[in-house]
């Protein structure tokens, strides 16, 4: 089952965790049709962020060719072990190790009453075109809504699993693309892992039966990167992170040995704001 990540580590591919940050701070011209939810969907940042980084309120309407800095800055987790894919739900990025590096994907990921499945998890099926077997859990919560789902929807605009499928070999659950995909970003799955159309594209092609992922849950990262030391905190979507959040920060820098380098009044901000893109925390 290791055998893609080993192959890849072979070819000189930095393993997860090797790479430091992804992501850059990007100047974007507003083009027709675009808000803030769809920018935030393509980019992988919270809309608020946005809004708040450009001095806007939320919600706020954009004009076009307004321009705007998104920073999609994202410290890549850490983890155990030789994954090729790492999905960190907190984060809703996926990471993905190819031949030419690492690349990060903005995801969905299940919401907190349907929740993704945590561990190891290799590939276990592909498929293009698929028909959704629609779940009988998901079509009794429907019904309970008033809306009536099929026994299955076939491949097509109208099918919510887009044009690729990943299979994984845990939870019943996969890595797919969508046909609204706005959603992306959001907490809003039964499980599933949600890509943009072209990514999960893209996805598709890097990988096989038998690559290996973990889901990992990491809503507080902080990472070197040259001179700076920078903290990324998400909200807490499952319930799962640790109940003092700068206890645990302050902990983690000193296992990864830069706790002196950190100016702690940025890094308490960093953690109230919970932006969910890397900010630099550095001691001045």
């Amino acid at each position: 089952m290791l055998v893609l990540a080993l192959a890849i580590a072979a070819a000189g591919a930095p393993a997860i965790g090797a790479q430091t940050l992804t992501g850059a701070v990007n100047r974007v011209t507003v083009a027709r049709g675009d808000t803030l939810r769809k920018l935030g969907s393509r980019f992988g940042v919270d809309p608020r962020t946005i809004a708040a980084d450009n001095g806007l309120s939320f919600p706020a309407t954009l004009k076009i060719g307004d321009a705007l800095a998104i920073d999609n800055r994202h410290i890549v987790p850490a983890v155990d072990g030789s994954a090729a894919i790492v999905v960190n739900v907190p984060q809703r990025m996926l990471f993905l190790v190819t031949e030419g590096g690492l690349v990060a994907f903005p995801a969905a990921v299940g919401r907190s009453d349907w929740q993704t499945p945590l561990g190891g998890f290799t590939i276990a099926s592909q498929e293009t075109n698929p028909t959704w077997d629609v779940p009988a859990s998901i079509r009794a919560e429907a019904e309970r809504a008033g809306r009536t789902l099929p026994l299955k929807v076939p491949p097509g605009p109208n099918n919510p699993l887009g044009a690729y499928w990943l299979g994984l070999s845990v939870g019943g659950v996969g890595i797919h693309g969508t046909n609204a995909p706005s959603s992306v970003y959001q907490v809003v799955t039964h499980g599933c892992i949600r890509l943009h159309p072209e990514e999960i594209a893209t996805l598709f092609t890097q990988v096989r039966v038998g690559t290996p992922g973990q889901v990992v849950y990491q809503p507080l990262l902080i990472a070197a990167d040259g001179d700076d030391v920078l903290l990324e905190v998400h909200g807490d979507v499952y319930g799962r992170g640790p109940g003092d959040p700068v206890h645990f920060v302050k902990e983690l820098a000193r296992e990864r040995g830069v706790f002196e380098r950190i100016d702690w009044n940025a890094a308490e901000t960093v953690i109230q704001e919970r932006a969910g893109v890397a900010r630099v925390v550095t001691r001045r």
